[in-house]
């Protein structure tokens, strides 16, 4: 199982202590009956989730984050792998539904990882965390405009958002670039990945901030996902 961990991991070499908190976040996800997720098994769970969640070291904007945002947290993933992995950096597990956040405290709490905070708050209303974000994460959180419009708002300039996907859609791109361009952002790359042996479709979307986001963003609650931009 460590060597899942320093594959995704790349050049960052993970502490015994650093691979002790993992292990206790993959024990909570198989014994905690309210564990938000169907993937419990350890072995499995390195390879789905953390494996997954740590192949974003590959980006030099994701090593050299101070303040990161994991939107949609649910599990925890990425972000409590990344915070992990990067202790120098405060990861923000924003997630809106209670009992969703109650698991991550206790996730959080287990595994000592003092440099997460858990957020329960929905993200269009999350006015904390406004401009102060060097990198935003999601991952299986909504279709890609709606991701790009929650963080937009939440980066300051130059930061970047990393949107985890699977199979690429020419369509489904286009629309995303369009609707980055009115949120004051520009596609950066998209970086095929291999998070584990046997992984396939896996990329990883990078924008990167370019001017400030328009101020009536984001919408109202829902509304990002009831009309979508660059439709």
């Amino acid at each position: 199982m460590v060597s899942f961990w320093h594959e995704a991991a790349g050049d960052s070499v993970l502490s015994a202590h650093q691979r002790q908190q993992l292990a206790t976040v993959l024990e909570l996800l198989e014994t905690d009956p309210h564990a938000p997720t169907a993937i419990r098994a350890p072995e499995e769970a390195a390879r789905a989730h953390v494996a997954d969640s740590l192949v974003a070291l590959e980006l030099e904007a994701v090593r050299s984050a101070r303040h990161i945002a994991d939107l949609g947290s649910g599990a925890g993933f990425p972000g409590l792998a990344l915070a992990v992995a990067l202790p120098g950096a405060h990861v923000s597990l924003v997630e809106s539904q209670r009992r969703k956040c109650e698991f991550l405290e206790r996730v959080r709490s287990a595994a000592d990882i003092e440099n997460a905070s858990v957020v329960w708050a929905r993200v269009e209303e999350w006015r904390e965390g406004v401009s102060r974000n060097d990198v935003v994460v999601a991952r299986a959180l909504a279709p890609q405009t709606v991701v790009l419009e929650y963080a937009a708002p939440l980066l300051r300039n130059g930061g970047a958002l990393v949107d985890w996907r699977g199979r690429r859609s020419a369509e489904a791109e286009a629309q995303a670039d369009r609707a980055a361009t009115v949120l004051g952002l520009r596609r950066q790359e998209i970086r095929r990945v291999a998070p584990f042996e046997g992984a396939t479709d896996h990329h990883l979307h990078v924008f990167t901030k370019v001017h400030e986001t328009p101020p009536r963003f984001p919408r109202r609650a829902g509304i990002a996902r009831k009309r979508p931009l660059g439709a």
